[in-house]
């Protein structure tokens, strides 16, 4: 079987990647964590992953990791992934997200590991704020980064075509619009929209549902949908090139709201938290995924609407 190596392995795309590999039964899986508390994720695997608790921003934990397991196929996802806390702290998530990246790379690269796939996972909001006549946006669209996350997400894009061009690394580049579904955290608009509904319900918080900037539109996908985009990348991707992965579909922020407000029966008052607005928001993201699709066929299979019921059924269990 072959070795897979998930950085980031429990956390919220990491943990549906790993549980998909599982089930096709070819490969023998390990991931990084950080957190003991984020094991909760991959509960589901029974002792069938190899999990390794290490910071990767130290380069010789990674050397190590890289060392021994020797993996075939790498899927770089470890990442402060929250555009919102990036303003909070914009040093962090910059050096955070560039380091680990830059460790790994070297990692690869010093033990002499030429053969072994590399799934860089960059994002959607290095595209930031995108003119009318640009939507929807392509792999040519301009960068105009409006965010420290984005800025950290150029350079991990851009280092992963370095270290391909430089050393043949046999990396490819993803830019995944927004995906969502169940154990997203709820720093994510989706998935704290759902935690404050489950609240409300159970009677544990007003029947106040605070949002932010509700007319920003957005490319969403089931996260299951997005992960197996993850493995037809590496397995169907061309070195060195770079795809976007999104339904092709925006939503108003407000749309989906009422949608996961009309699943409950709670009367709910919507009330603006500025607080929850970002200094700098981007107005439309959509995806033109057609260089993707035409190499591999992909397309979402799970309905918004499934995704949001199941988000929101999340949050009602584990309230």
């Amino acid at each position: 079987m072959k070795k897979v190596l998930i950085t980031g392995i429990t956390g919220f795309a990491g943990s549906y990647l790993a549980q998909h590999l599982l089930l096709t039964k070819k490969y023998n899986i390990s991931g990084t964590y950080l957190f003991g508390k984020s094991l909760s994720n991959v509960e589901y695997a029974e002792g069938k992953l190899n999990l390794i608790k290490a910071d990767l921003s130290e380069e010789k934990n990674v050397l190590d990791i890289i060392q021994d397991v020797s993996p075939s196929i790498i899927f770089h996802l470890a990442a402060l992934t929250s555009p919102a806390d990036s303003f909070k702290n914009p040093t962090t998530a910059i050096t955070n997200n560039i380091s680990l990246q830059v460790n790994l790379l070297e990692a690869v690269r010093k033990h002499n590991l030429s053969n072994t796939k590399i799934l860089i996972v960059s994002s959607a909001d290095i595209y930031g704020r995108v003119a009318k006549n640009n939507l929807p946006i392509d792999e040519e669209t301009p960068l105009i980064p409006t965010s420290p996350y984005s800025v950290s997400k150029i350079a991990q894009d851009f280092l992963g075509l370095t270290y391909f061009l430089t050393y043949k690394l046999k990396i490819i580049r993803v830019r995944p619009f927004n995906h969502i579904g169940p154990r997203q955290s709820p720093n994510f608009v989706v998935s704290a929209f759902a935690k404050q509904i489950a609240e409300i319900e159970k009677g544990i918080r007003r029947p106040v549902l605070k949002v932010g900037n509700l007319q920003a539109k957005r490319d969403f996908t089931d996260v299951r949908d997005m992960v197996n985009a993850y493995i037809l990348a590496v397995e169907k991707g061309e070195d060195g090139e770079v795809y976007n992965i999104g339904s092709g579909i925006s939503y108003k922020i407000s749309d989906i709201l009422n949608k996961l407000i009309s699943m409950s029966s709670s009367k709910i008052k919507i009330e603006k938290d500025e607080t929850l607005f970002r200094p700098s928001d981007n107005p439309d993201l959509v995806c033109n995924a057609g260089k993707f699709i035409s190499l591999t066929g992909w397309k979402p299979q799970v309905p918004i609407e499934t995704t949001l019921k199941e988000t929101l059924d999340y949050w009602r269990n584990i309230i």
